[in-house]
Order: structure tokens, then C-alpha cells, then sequence
């Protein structure tokens, strides 16, 4: 049975993590941004991942109550989007704040406790839009290519003392993910929702992929087939790759330049997929 801290926890794939491990009888913290949480089984904190003082709060818990932690699951994130002319700064501070310090405050939190333990997963939730990056998407594309790099950082830098991470990149998949869009791209942010609530992978089902990479202690976790033929593709097949994605950027301006809604030129399909 291990001990599992995840953030995020109230909803989406989240929840859906949260669900399972308590199926599986571990013991689980779940965290968010609200005073209260559902009653699924798991013990909850209310934790803003932008505070490091609810982060030293949550280490402080676990270490009272556990006497340490197994696992620890930074998925709390928000949606974002838009052309770099159009999105403003301000939507960058926020996903920034969010998506990547969020992450970098919670393995700070935990890293001296994983070191003194001599153990420790972190599992750190990114998106495919961390390996492939198309067109209108540069807020979101950045931060997730941001925790990418942090993942891999502490794999190396955290081994020595018997840490492992992994990082976890699915493509679009039914979530209330788009309720936390906002910003100025409008077009964008529309299209974007349609994307997520349209897909036909659900939070189950990349959940149940997540917790069969974090098993095997995979570091690199890529939890459905659109996100892994994304990925190859810009691999193996870079010219198709940069083919694909200078039509979403062509057809995104024909639509902007006629009027249309900029965000109508993303393509639904991840590139790669047919």
C-alpha cells in the first residue's frame, strides 16, 4: 500500500487518479483549490499550488499523519491558449504561475522528504503539447514543455537517491479542464473547449494508462495513441510534422483574415494522427 499526495484532485483526470488508487487500497491525499472536497474515500487538504505556504502545510501532514510519502502526483493545471499577439501577458503570468511553478512548488516541497527517505515517485502531468508544439498555442505549450524539462532534470538529479520521476503527456480527453479557460484570444479558447469536450478518451481511460506507466516507473508516459503517433511523428518524420503544422497556421490565418474565428484553423486531430 503506498502513500499518495494528488493535486488537482476534485475533478478530471484528478479525480479519476484519486478513484483508483483508493480503489487499489492505497492511501490517498487529495488536494485542490476548494475548502472542501467530494467524498471519494480519500482524505483531502485544501491546497492552492501557487502557495508555498499550503505546500510546507501538505509536507508537514503527510509527515504527522503518513510518516512520509510514496508518491506524489502534481496534476493540478489550467487551459490556455492563443495567437502570440493576441493572448495577454497577464494569461501568461497565470499559466506560468500555475502549470509550471505549481509543479516546481510541489517537488520542492517533497524533495527533502523524498531524500531523507532515500525514496519517492513524482509524477508530474503534462501534456502532449510538452512534445509537439502546435500553432496558437504558446502559453500552453511553453509551461508544458517546461515541466518536460523539470521531469527530466530530477530524474537524473534526484537517482542518486533512489527518487524516481516520471511525466505524463496525454493529448486532448474529456475534462472540465475547459472551464478554467479565459484570456483574449476568445477564438482560440473556443476552439479549444470544443477539442476537450469532443474527445473520445475519457479521464478514466488516461488514468488507467497513467497508472500502468507509474508502475513500471516509466519515465515518459504518454497514455494514449494520438499523443504517441504525435510524438514519433516529430521524431521519425519531421518534415510531415512541420507540413502539418504550417497548414493549421495557414488555415488559422485565411479564417482570421476573412473574418472567421482564428481558433477554427486548429486542426482536431493531433499531429500524426490520421
Amino acid at each position: 500500500m503506498s502513500r499518495i499526495l494528488v493535486t488537482g484532485g476534485a475533478s478530471g483526470l484528478g479525480a479519476a487518479l484519486v478513484a483508483k488508487f483508493i480503489a487499489e487500497g492505497h492511501q490517498v491525499l487529495s488536494t485542490d483549490v476548494a475548502a472542501d472536497g467530494p467524498d471519494d474515500g480519500a482524505s483531502y487538504r485544501q491546497l492552492d499550488v501557487r502557495s508555498p505556504e499550503d505546500w510546507a502545510a501538505a509536507a508537514e501532514w503527510v509527515e504527522q499523519n503518513w510518516g512520509g510519502l510514496d508518491i506524489l502526483v502534481n496534476n493540478a493545471g489550467i487551459a490556455t491558449g492563443g495567437r502570440i499577439d493576441v493572448e495577454s501577458l497577464d494569461e501568461w503570468d497565470r499559466v506560468v504561475d500555475i502549470n509550471l511553478m505549481g509543479v516546481v512548488r510541489g517537488c520542492r516541497a517533497f524533495t527533502p522528504l523524498f531524500k531523507r527517505q532515500r525514496s519517492g515517485h513524482i509524477v508530474n502531468t503534462a501534456s502532449a503539447a510538452g512534445l509537439v508544439h502546435p500553432p496558437m498555442m504558446s502559453s500552453y505549450n511553453t509551461v508544458k514543455a517546461g515541466v518536460v524539462a523539470l521531469s527530466e532534470t530530477l530524474s537524473h538529479e534526484l537517482h542518486p537517491y533512489g527518487v524516481t520521476v516520471s511525466v505524463v503527456c496525454p493529448s486532448f480527453f474529456r475534462t472540465n479542464l475547459a472551464d478554467s479557460i479565459r484570456g483574449q484570444d476568445t477564438a482560440m479558447g473556443a476552439t479549444a473547449r470544443q477539442l476537450i469536450e469532443k474527445s473520445p478518451r475519457s479521464a478514466d481511460d488516461i488514468a488507467t494508462a497513467v497508472i500502468a506507466g507509474i508502475k513500471k516507473q516509466q519515465f515518459l508516459i504518454i497514455p494514449d495513441r494520438p499523443a504517441l503517433m504525435a510524438w514519433r511523428t516529430k521524431q521519425f518524420a519531421r518534415p510531415l510534422y512541420n507540413r502539418q503544422m504550417r497548414k493549421i497556421a495557414a488555415r488559422a490565418r485565411q479564417r482570421a483574415e476573412s473574418g472567421e474565428p482564428a481558433g477554427g484553423g486548429v486542426d482536431s486531430r493531433t499531429p500524426g494522427e490520421s
